[in-house]
């Protein structure tokens, strides 16, 4: 029996319980040299390029033993009727206009009568990682299923960790609640993700690819596309975003064709979008919207009864304008202060939330012209945060940033809510105290103007840059950076205004 075992009670079968035995299985941080649980895995991508390095054992290691042990056979999986969505960026949006187009054809239609999506990670609530028609899993009916599945799985002599069980868990939802569909959204990978359990999705979808997760995926571009194209299989529908590394376009091809998969390019746009709608600004929305289409579109047409027909364009206005990801591209309307949110923590998104924010800010701009602040975080052992403080800095030289605020994720003080993972660390905390350092150096070398700050944790950070507000007629502040930083900015933004938040 697992050591986690001996946490639970018989009589503590509540919420909190629930979140306490999950967090159990976090996995200890892994150390930089020879990590892992078993060795590194050596495996290689097309053309004998190089070796690639993937740090401990496959997450999808037991995952088919783990679903049988709950009863659930990987039939079982594959009749949920899935939508599989890998990629770098955009894969939440992407997820959610699946998500909500799907809806509001079935709103009309009568088919599908209930939608289910899994997504990582949590901003607020870790039952937002699972939702039934578009709502996030009430803890009641998420204590009923963990147990459901910890009660067996702690039995076992090794138990999954942390994300293969929130996979397992939203599998087992799904399963239970009858969805007619599922669109289920990789952790960081995908061909040893423990989501690429599944073996039949209906639709197979990869966004944009980019320099992300490197040390677990790379180390080259090619090699993160070998990884995110391991959810390609024989008789799904297989489409992928317009990418933006040409070299990722021959791999993802090429794993196509191994795993006998029909691959489709989607253009950035289509003309059966709507020409004006706020959640399609950005224009990398409009691309997520657009395959999610695409997917949407492939999936009813292999399972919708025909005589339901094919979906219209008012389905699409109306998905569109249901849609909601709260924290990409969030605008929150505070009167005279003007909050921008984006969870950005990659060169690729930092660019996007740069871009997004200043054709927002110019666009509401007034005379005299608004102040601009910034607060940024990024405390990741997984990335170099160094390029992507550096890729800001040059994407928002275009306007004046009159103050800079680098906070540490400090969410205890932000009233964290229990479920969020991880914790710091003394070492740790000097070492992202260090980094803050050389984000001040960065930015002051290419915007000498800014006024930079330090701020300890995200209350403060955002205590601050309301200070800075105070007289000013106009205020616009982009929060921008680790999902940490937005998830807390969120939360205590909640607690101190009653802002109206743009869905």
């Amino acid at each position: 029996m697992s050591d986690a075992a001996s946490l639970q009670t018989s009589a503590d079968r509540t919420y909190e319980a629930a979140v306490a035995l999950l967090r159990s299985r976090i996995r200890p941080q892994r150390p930089e040299k020879n990590g892992g649980d078993s060795g590194p895995l050596q495996t290689r991508v097309p053309d004998g390029e190089e070796e690639l390095d993937v740090r401990g054992t496959p997450s999808i290691k037991g995952m088919k033993e783990w679903l049988q042990t709950i009863g659930h056979s990987i039939s079982a999986i594959d009749d949920l009727n899935i939508i599989h969505v890998a990629g770098t960026k955009g894969k939440g949006s992407t997820c959610a206009f699946a998500e909500s187009m799907l809806g509001a054809f079935g709103e009309r239609t009568g088919f599908p009568r209930k939608t289910g999506l899994y997504t990582s990670p949590h901003l607020l609530d870790l039952g937002e990682r699972i939702r039934l028609n578009r709502q996030p899993i009430s803890k009641e009916l998420f204590t009923k299923y963990f147990f459901e599945v910890w009660d067996p799985l702690s039995k076992c002599e090794t138990m999954p960790r942390y994300l293969q069980f929130l996979a397992i868990l939203s599998l087992h939802t799904f399963i239970r609640e009858g969805v007619d569909a599922a669109i289920i959204e990789t952790h960081h990978g995908g061909e040893y993700d423990a989501t690429n359990v599944i073996k039949h999705p209906v639709v197979a979808v990869v966004t944009p690819l980019g320099m992300d997760h490197a040390k677990q995926l790379g180390p080259t571009i090619r090699n993160i596309a070998w990884h995110k194209a391991g959810i390609f299989k024989p008789g799904s529908a297989v489409f992928s975003a317009t990418q933006d590394y040409e070299e990722t376009v021959d791999v993802l091809k090429q794993r196509a064709a191994e795993n006998q998969a029909l691959l489709r390019f989607v253009p950035r746009d289509d003309p059966d979008l709507p020409r004006k709608s706020l959640q399609l600004k950005p224009d990398v929305q409009r691309g997520n919207c657009a395959v999610a289409l695409a997917a949407t579109r492939a999936f009813l047409e292999a399972k919708c009864p025909k005589e339901l027909g094919s979906i219209q364009p008012e389905d699409i206005s109306k998905g569109i304008s249901q849609f909601s990801w709260p924290g990409r591209f969030q605008q929150i309307d505070c009167g005279r202060t003007q909050w921008f949110v984006d969870g950005a923590h990659n060169e690729m998104s930092v660019s996007k939330a740069a871009e997004w924010f200043v054709d927002m800010s110019e666009s509401l701009s007034t005379s005299p012209a608004p102040q601009r602040i910034l607060i940024f975080s990024q405390q990741s052992n997984a990335r170099d945060p160094g390029p992507v403080v550096e890729r800001l800095a040059s994407s928002l030289q275009c306007v004046r940033i009159d103050h800079v605020i680098f906070s540490n994720c400090n969410v205890q003080q932000a009233n964290r809510s229990p479920e969020k993972e991880g914790s710091v660390n003394d070492a740790q905390a000097a070492y992202y105290n260090q980094l803050r350092q050389e984000f001040v150096k960065t930015w002051e070398r290419l915007h000498p103007q800014s006024q930079t700050h330090l701020s300890p944790d995200i209350p403060s950070a955002i205590n601050m840059a309301m200070k800075f507000s105070e007289g000013s007629d106009s205020m616009h502040i982009l929060v921008t950076g680790s999902l940490r930083l937005v998830g807390g900015a969120l939360r205590y933004l909640q607690q101190v205004d009653n802002g109206k938040v743009s869905k």
